[in-house]
């Protein structure tokens, strides 16, 4: 026991900040870079940490935020703005940028907790979510929501460890996630099984909004260089 290295783990601030690092490459090599070379496929496979980080601390959100609410308004506004950096970059082609994904993922968890006691009829509204985030062409469409309600749902049980509540959470969502490639997949699930549950460094009002306001920036930046 004495030669025991413990596992290092990660704050819900460490997971953001890695997320948005893989957001940045992601889009740095789609929109600024030559395609089909050995470092845009690099920098896209890191780029697929980013989204199921995102949905993970979404589903955390969600559960420890005190006004559901605000929370879910916030998620829209920011969702509105970078929508004009998105149409910068991508034009009418009928997607809609990753905020979206997460609004309709917050609705589908309220749906979760104002329905949980009727199973079919909770079922049926999240599907219907589901479908509706595919029809509408947001980023990650039906598997992006059912990748948070999925983290959301396995998220807490008080008859199991920490531990193996997160293996099952990875083991039920990792389908979902291998459609965007393995070797991405594979990361975010390093990433997510390493966090310890604190909030870490980001606190406060303006680390928070500078969070979500990072998102529009960054696409605006990038449109500007594209």
């Amino acid at each position: 026991m004495r030669n025991f290295i413990p596992i290092p783990t990660l704050s819900g601030s460490a997971l953001k900040v890695i997320a948005v690092i893989s957001m940045v490459s992601d889009h740095c090599a789609y929109y600024l870079m030559e395609h089909d070379t050995m470092i845009y496929e690099a920098m896209r496979c890191f780029g697929r940490i980013a989204y199921p980080v995102f949905a993970f601390l979404m589903a955390e959100g969600f559960r420890h935020t005190r006004n559901r609410m605000r929370y879910f308004l916030l998620l829209l506004g920011f969702a509105v703005i970078s929508e004009v950096p998105w149409y910068l970059l991508n034009g009418a082609d009928g997607t809609h940028n990753v905020m979206f994904t997460l609004v309709l993922g917050a609705m589908a968890l309220a749906a979760s907790e104002a329905l949980k006691k009727d199973g079919i009829l909770c079922g049926a509204v999240i599907l219907s979510i589901a479908f509706f985030a595919s029809w509408s062409g947001v980023d990650y469409e039906w598997r992006g929501i059912l990748m948070i309600v999925i983290f959301y749902l396995l998220g807490v049980s008080e008859r199991n460890s920490l531990v193996f509540n997160r293996l099952v959470q990875l083991g039920y969502t990792f389908p979902l996630m291998m459609y965007y490639g393995i070797v991405g997949t594979i990361l975010s699930c390093i990433v997510i099984f390493l966090y310890d549950g604190t909030r870490g460094f980001v606190q406060g009002n303006v680390a928070k909004y500078g969070f979500y306001a990072f998102y529009p920036i960054h696409l605006f930046v990038i449109a500007i260089l594209a």
